[in-house]
């Protein structure tokens, strides 16, 4: 039997999965990217657990987070999306999220990559840290966001994106992955 990180749901199998294959391992094209931001966004006041488990429905709803097509979004969509019991409705996260993809769209275009933007706050470097909700780079990257009008992006929201992402590898002590050294950036 594995350890795995206390936070780790091990009733649920998808939930397992994500921690095992997923979280904290080094995953820096655009698309995973930009899903992993809108589902983080969709988090604020949740838990990590109950996105998960609406992912495939976001997916779906999202038009498999299709980054132009949801740059088209108009209200119509945004009914439809409200309208929808499988993925989390709440208006202000839903018009945030198109809103958001328009700033990730234009970030993306003026760097080259959205990584190519991360890269610029976290210097080619992965952090080894537990126990934190938030650091100096999570503060650094939330606050940039916002000045460019992004919604839902705090700094606590903004760390859990770094860890899910492969930026911050915060696995328990006794997690086995702990000691799994990511490639480097």
């Amino acid at each position: 039997m594995k350890t795995r990180c206390k936070w780790c749901n091990l009733k649920n199998e998808l939930y397992i999965k994500y921690h095992d294959e997923e979280w904290g391992k080094p995953n820096f094209d655009d698309k995973y990217l930009f899903e992993m931001l809108i589902l983080e966004s969709f988090q604020a006041g949740l838990s990590w657990e109950c996105v998960l488990n609406k992912r495939e429905s976001f997916r779906k709803a999202y038009d498999n987070f299709d980054l132009d097509k949801i740059c088209s979004y108009n209200d119509t969509k945004i009914d439809e999306l409200l309208e929808n019991k499988n993925i989390i409705r709440n208006k202000l996260k839903i018009k945030a999220s198109i809103n958001n993809t328009k700033i990730f769209k234009n970030i993306k275009d003026e760097y080259g990559s959205f990584y190519n933007y991360l890269k610029t706050f976290s210097r080619n470097k992965i952090i080894y840290e537990t126990g934190k909700t938030t650091n100096d780079l999570s503060d650094e990257i939330s606050k940039d966001l916002k000045k460019r009008g992004m919604k839902f992006v705090g700094s606590t929201i903004i760390y859990s994106y770094l860890q899910a992402i492969g930026i911050i590898n915060s696995h328990d002590k006794d997690c086995f992955l702990y000691n799994l050294k990511s490639k480097k950036l």
